[in-house]
């Protein structure tokens, strides 16, 4: 019998990228997907989602990482089931940010994170920390069912490359990047911007779930699980002053911003360069912190050797197709 396969977040872009991935190469998996936005009335839907996890033997949850409702309901629909299940949970390099520090804001950190050297440390993040919360209640629930739940943490950095699902097609860095810098009539950055963060691209990043999709829906061999079942996905690295610099020629070349210079500024300015729909001033989380990881369990497990255009090589392409998003919202 071919697996059941319950994807959430489908319309999204890491989402939706690998509903298309995993239907283009596994036709034969019985794929369900949840397309719908979580609403403000929770109740209803967390039976819908309890009962269709329920149905699957493994889950792929691609959602909105930090809501706390939608894991709990997906776990608990696994746990109804009288097999081992599987279930796999977008995270993020936010985990790791030293946004809230404060000691290297705009310049370096020299901190690398191995997804497997530092395995301590990252499964016992402050509770701050972004995607902490619902990193908890997974490994919690991997600890106290590990014989009948499976769980793995799938963990990418800044992501680039057009997306290939039903809906969202661009990455969140992209828009916000351009979107601020029109506001400030450039591209920016703080301090001496030499913060860096880890990048790659969204077809690199689906290697690294097709195999870990493929090892579950095949009982679990050839991946690690439960507190080691945690994925970084990085290819390269890149600073926020580079970022500027090489966007700066590339708008510059199509007719955007006025000038093609980056352009310093302070750190107030930087925090409210990104707020979230929420009123959350994250800029510096954006564009002004370190997040430098390195996949070397996807390495060591799947020989994981990233092969797409690098975030510089595809920069204009991104840029011009946040742009025609931008265009289409105004």
């Amino acid at each position: 019998m071919a697996p059941n396969i319950f994807i959430t977040g489908g319309t999204g872009y890491i989402g939706g990228t690998v509903l298309d991935t995993v239907v283009r190469q596994h036709s034969e998996y019985d794929v369900t997907v949840l397309l719908r936005k979580v609403p403000d009335d929770f109740s209803k839907l967390a039976d819908v989602i309890a009962d269709a996890a329920a149905k699957a033997h493994v889950v792929v949850h691609n959602g909105d990482s930090d809501p706390e409702k939608s894991i709990k309901a997906l776990i608990t629909g696994l746990l109804r089931r009288n097999e081992p299940s599987f279930l796999i949970h977008l995270s993020g390099n936010g985990i790791v940010a030293d946004w809230q520090e404060g000691t290297h804001i705009g310049k370096l950190n020299p901190k690398v994170w191995s997804d497997i050297d530092d395995i301590d440390d990252i499964t016992s993040r402050p509770d701050r920390e972004l995607h902490r919360n619902v990193d908890k209640i997974i490994q919690a629930a991997a600890a106290e069912h590990g014989e009948k739940l499976k769980t793995a943490i799938v963990c990418p950095p800044d992501i680039y490359g057009l997306g290939r699902g039903p809906g969202k097609t661009v990455s969140a860095y992209m828009p916000a990047f351009l979107e601020a810098s029109k506001r400030l009539g450039a591209p920016f950055y703080t301090s001496d911007g030499t913060n860096t963060r880890s990048w790659v691209h969204i077809e690199d990043l689906m290697t690294v779930y097709l195999k870990i999709v493929k090892a579950a829906a095949a009982g679990g061999e050839g991946a690690d699980w439960g507190r080691e079942g945690y994925y970084f996905a990085s290819s390269q690295e890149a600073s926020q002053i580079d970022i500027a610099k090489a966007a700066s020629k590339m708008l510059k070349s199509n007719g955007m911003p006025e000038t093609a210079e980056p352009k310093a500024i302070s750190l107030e300015e930087i925090a409210g360069t990104y707020v979230t729909p929420s009123g959350y001033r994250i800029g510096t989380y954006m564009f002004a912190a370190n997040s430098r990881t390195r996949a070397h369990r996807a390495a060591k497990l799947s020989g994981y050797s990233p092969s797409a255009p690098t975030v510089f090589e595809r920069m204009e392409a991104d840029l011009l197709a946040a742009s025609a998003i931008r265009a289409v919202r105004l």
